[in-house]
């Protein structure tokens, strides 16, 4: 799958879909949709709260199309709204709420069911348990700096904290990560 951040549009379907031409949204959206819904699943993980937010960030998109100047490709500019909303939610009171609930609800489960695209590996299947396993903020903070590539300054910007809030963010994510990785046997137990 192309990242979104890769996806550009022609000028010229731009300029239709503008205009409300139907087949230029219709083209503009198949374009998009499966890249975007993937970007927004990585931060919020699967359901309804991708769907809605999936939905939102569609709508704007449509509802902003005379704001894009083609400075970059299309989907960066779609990135910024998806994950805009995406920081949104993470940062909403009801959010951090429901997500301290659900994470003392599954505090017995070593591997919450949040599995966001079919994984083609076993590996692949590592990789995304493992991300799963991460709170949303540290996964969104993993995400944003090792496959979207913002720096640590832009990610603080973007949550409204510091520089160190993302560095310890990260640290504290790649510990985990690590950990959890570690085969079973190969970790030292002192006796």
């Amino acid at each position: 799958m192309t990242r979104l951040v890769e996806i550009s549009v022609p000028e010229a379907v731009l300029a239709r879909a503008r205009c409300g031409d139907a087949g230029a949204q219709q083209f503009i959206y198949t374009a998009v949709a499966a890249a975007t819904l993937t970007l927004i699943r990585r931060f919020v993980g699967p359901g309804a709260t991708a769907q809605d937010l999936f939905q939102d960030t569609m709508m704007v998109m449509y509802e902003r199309l005379d704001e894009f100047r083609g400075e970059a490709p299309f989907g960066a500019w779609l990135r910024q709204i998806a994950i805009s909303k995406c920081l949104r939610y993470l940062r909403s009171p009801w959010s951090r709420a429901r997500l301290h609930l659900v994470a003392l609800e599954s505090q017995d489960d070593p591997v919450p069911a949040l599995l966001t695209t079919p994984a083609t590996s076993a590996e692949a299947l590592d990789i995304e348990r493992a991300l799963a396993r991460l709170a949303p903020t540290a996964r969104a903070v993993v995400w944003m700096y090792e496959v979207e590539g913002y720096t640590h300054e832009e990610i603080a910007r973007a949550f409204g904290r510091s520089v160190s809030f993302s560095k310890s963010q990260l640290s504290r994510a790649h510990a985990r990560l690590r950990a959890w990785a570690t085969p079973l046997g190969t970790e030292s137990h002192a006796h």
